[in-house]
C-alpha cells in the first residue's frame, strides 16, 4: 500500500495524541502541588470531596475527550480520588462516539438519551463501587503522590519545585501512550471496521459481550467504528451501549502504567467490563 494512504491516519493519530499533553501536564502539576502542600486542611477537603466524587466523575467523563479518563487514572493512582469516582469516569466516557453520531446526522434525542443514561448509570455504579470495592484499597490518611515517583523511578524528588517533576511524569506517560496507542492504531488500520462487521454485534447477549470487550481497547477508533456500525444497522443498541460503557479511552492504559497494584487493576478492568456489559443489555432497548 502506498505511503500516502497512511498519511491521513498518521496525521490524525499524532494530532489526537498531542491533544493529551495539556491534560497530562495539568494532571501531574496538580498532583505535585498536592504532594508539596498536603496538610490537614487539604486532607479534610479531599475526604469531603470524595463523598460526591462519583457524581463529579460521571459529569466530567461525559465530556467527549479521552484526556479526562487519563487524568482520572493518574489521580486514582495518586490517591486523590476513590475507586468509585474512577469507575464513574470510565463508564461515562464516550470518547469519539458523540462526534461520530453527530456526523452521521443521528437524532438529537437519541444522543441526549445515550449521554443521560451513561451519566445516571455511571453515578449509580460509582457510589456502589465506593461501598463494595473500597476494600481493594486501604484508606490512606494522606495523599501520597510519591507512589508514582517510586513506580516510575524518575527521581523527581531530586528536583525542587513542582514544574520539573510534572514535566518528567508527563513525558514518561506520553511516550508510553504514544508507543502502545501507535501499535493499536496499526492493528485497527489493518483489521478495522470490516473485521468488526463479522462479529454479529446485532445478536442479543453475544453482541453485548463482544462489544464490551472491544470497548476495552484503548483507542478512539473502536468508538468511531461502533458509532458507524450502529448508524448502518450492523450493531444493536445494547452492543453500542456496552462498548460505550466499557470504552474509557486511554484511561485504562494510564491506570495500568501508573497504578502499581496489578491485581487491583485487573479487578477494576473486570468490573468495568462486567458492569458495562450488564448496563448495555439493560439500556440498549431504551434507545
Amino acid at each position: 500500500m502506498p505511503v500516502r494512504s497512511y498519511l491521513p491516519g498518521v496525521i490524525e493519530f499524532v494530532h489526537e495524541t498531542l491533544l493529551l499533553l495539556p491534560f497530562l501536564f495539568a494532571t501531574y502539576l496538580v498532583l505535585e502541588a498536592i504532594e508539596a502542600k498536603a496538610g490537614g486542611a487539604l486532607e479534610r477537603w479531599l475526604e469531603r470531596a470524595r463523598s460526591v466524587g462519583p457524581l463529579a466523575g460521571a459529569l466530567a467523563g461525559a465530556v467527549p475527550q479521552c484526556g479526562v479518563s487519563a487524568a482520572a487514572a493518574s489521580f486514582y493512582a495518586g490517591g486523590v480520588i476513590t475507586v468509585g469516582t474512577l469507575i464513574a469516569v470510565f463508564l461515562s466516557t464516550s470518547d469519539e462516539l458523540l462526534p461520530v453520531l453527530i456526523s452521521q446526522h443521528m437524532p438529537f434525542d437519541l444522543m441526549a438519551k445515550i449521554v443521560g443514561l451513561k451519566i445516571l448509570c455511571a453515578v449509580a455504579a460509582g457510589f456502589v463501587a465506593n461501598g463494595v470495592l473500597a476494600v481493594m484499597r486501604r484508606r490512606r490518611r494522606e495523599v501520597n503522590v510519591g507512589d508514582l515517583c517510586e513506580h516510575s523511578r524518575c527521581h523527581c524528588r531530586e528536583h525542587k519545585g513542582i514544574l520539573v517533576p510534572a514535566l518528567i511524569h508527563t513525558a514518561e506517560i506520553f511516550v508510553f501512550i504514544a508507543l502502545v496507542s501507535g501499535a493499536i492504531e496499526l492493528a485497527m488500520h489493518f483489521f478495522g471496521e470490516g473485521c468488526l462487521e463479522h462479529l454479529r454485534l446485532t445478536k442479543p447477549v453475544f453482541g453485548e459481550l463482544a462489544a464490551g470487550a472491544l470497548g476495552l481497547i484503548p483507542n478512539c477508533a473502536v468508538s468511531v467504528a461502533g458509532a458507524e456500525l450502529y448508524a448502518k444497522g450492523a450493531m444493536s443498541g445494547g452492543a453500542l451501549m456496552a462498548s460505550s460503557f466499557t470504552g474509557s479511552g486511554l484511561g485504562l492504559l494510564v491506570l495500568l502504567r501508573t497504578n502499581r497494584d496489578f491485581k487491583e487493576n485487573i479487578c477494576i478492568v473486570a468490573s468495568v467490563y462486567a458492569v458495562g456489559v450488564a448496563l448495555g443489555a439493560l439500556t440498549g432497548p431504551l434507545l
